[in-house]
């Protein structure tokens, strides 16, 4: 064991202390949600940066949003430059009585805490406060740290880097809002697809009418729709939508369809949707979904033809398209289906592109060293079906930085899920290879300028 892991061992009951702290604040940055916990927990993060030697700390407040915490942590004259991100606010806990342990109480259990945000994302924050706590807060690199509080809902800030790019300029960023395929292997994420929303909805009676004495000729609007929505996928799940890209995965496929079924919890009755490899699926084609719809409940329906009904659909995008072409080619087919002969409106809501990385560069060959001494594997390189907008905005606003996506939360860790975890030794992990990245990125640059 080297200097650097007795170091960071030594920081870990604080680490673990302090992500309890964190995770017990219910930061959920949604509408409808008070907003006090989100700037409670702000406050608490820029104690913790204060805590770790950050002084130039400063908030940037963008409109309709919750602040975000920006600072500068200075290295050596002539250093490289390392922004680092990560979020402060979290889901919401869904229905509590899924949960085994109450959400915003972190639970530890044989080296694992379980809470909601303790993986997505504030394990990943602390990670960021245990590299410069490590560090005394000198880092070989000049740091700058954006530490944002409305992530999970939408922001201005997904779109506002290009539109000031000095304060986001850098030689590489590390945005860690992300982690391994699974506990004890290295990975990083080098594509991330992106992501839009349209609300599609129709209306054909004034009222509702028996079904008796109206059903048959009257147009019935939740059966419209259904028929609408039917079309988005062919007959073996594949999206059905022209003007999509899809392309097959060219990088490693680790993941196969027994684990991919475990990790979504699918019977192995079941049919998976669509062709190709769980890769091909997940990582650099469509995907389509209905997150919700509007009608009449089974429980207490009247027998009544439907006069209204709506659904939102989500759709994820290929990472090499813009998610704007993207859905302008979705609303372009649903208002071209006219089931029955009715005509949908369809609403455009947010479209946020997404990102491909460029990984043989010098930040690269520094991490995956660093990844490789924290975990004692050969890192690998995978793509991600979710979507961070902000990451698309960054590579804009600062094009020839090294964008690298790794962290300590994980696939199987339950995010946006009842029942979070985080494993504390991937957080351990975690705060090693940022700190030894740190330390070979400068020691790169410092060799290609002798």
């Amino acid at each position: 064991m080297g200097e650097l892991e007795i170091t960071v061992d030594a920081l870990m009951p604080a680490l673990v202390s302090d992500l309890k702290r964190l995770a017990a604040i219910p930061s959920i940055a949604f509408e409808g949600f008070p907003p006090d916990p989100v700037h409670e927990a702000h406050d608490l993060v820029v104690e913790l940066l204060r805590g770790a030697g950050v002084s130039d700390i400063e908030t940037l407040e963008l409109p309709d949003t919750f602040p975000i915490v920006t600072a500068t942590v200075p290295g050596p004259p002539g250093a490289p430059t390392v922004l680092l991100y990560a979020h402060y606010d979290v889901q919401p806990a869904g229905d509590e009585s899924l949960w085994a342990t109450p959400p915003f109480e972190p639970t530890e259990r044989d080296g694992v805490i379980h809470g909601r945000g303790v993986a997505d994302d504030k394990s990943n924050l602390i990670a960021h406060i245990g590299a410069l706590r490590a560090l005394d807060g000198k880092p070989p690199v000049s740091l700058k740290i954006v530490f944002e509080g409305q992530e999970e809902w939408g922001s201005p800030l997904d779109t506002y880097p290009p539109s000031d790019p000095g304060l986001f300029s850098c030689d590489a960023m590390v945005i860690a809002d992300m982690g391994n395929i699974r506990p004890g292997v290295p990975t990083f994420t080098t594509a991330l697809r992106g992501d839009t929303e349209v609300v599609v909805s129709l209306r054909t009676l004034p009222e509702p009418r028996h079904s008796g004495e109206y059903g048959g000729p009257s147009p019935d609007a939740l059966v419209a729709l259904i028929h609408a929505l039917a079309t988005l996928h062919d007959a073996r799940g594949n999206v059905a939508v022209a003007g999509l890209r899809d392309d097959t995965w060219e990088g490693a496929a680790p993941i196969d369809e027994a684990e991919f079924r475990e990790m979504a919890g699918i019977d192995p009755a079941l049919p998976l949707f669509g062709e190709g490899t769980i890769a091909d699926r997940l990582w650099s084609g469509p995907a389509i979904t209905v997150v919700g719809i509007d009608a009449p409940a089974v429980e207490g329906a009247v027998l009544a033809v439907v006069p209204y009904a709506r659904a939102m659909v989500n759709l994820r995008v290929h990472p090499l398209q813009s998610a704007v072409e993207a859905q302008d080619a979705l609303v372009a087919h649903l208002e071209a289906v006219k089931p029955f002969g009715l005509e949908l409106t369809v609403e455009r809501k947010d479209a946020g592109s997404g990102f491909e990385a460029t990984t043989g560069g010098p930040a690269y060959d520094a991490a995956r060293a660093a990844l490789r001494r924290a975990w004692g594997k050969e890192p690998i390189e995978i793509g991600s079906g979710g979507a961070i907008p902000l990451v698309s905005g960054l590579h804009e606003a600062v094009p020839d930085a090294e964008i690298l996506l790794f962290g300590a939360e994980d696939m199987q860790c339950n995010l946006h899920a009842p029942n979070e975890r985080v494993v504390i030794d991937e957080i351990r992990r975690t705060v090693v290879a940022m700190v030894d990245f740190f330390e070979r990125y400068a020691a790169s640059h410092q060799g290609s300028e002798t």
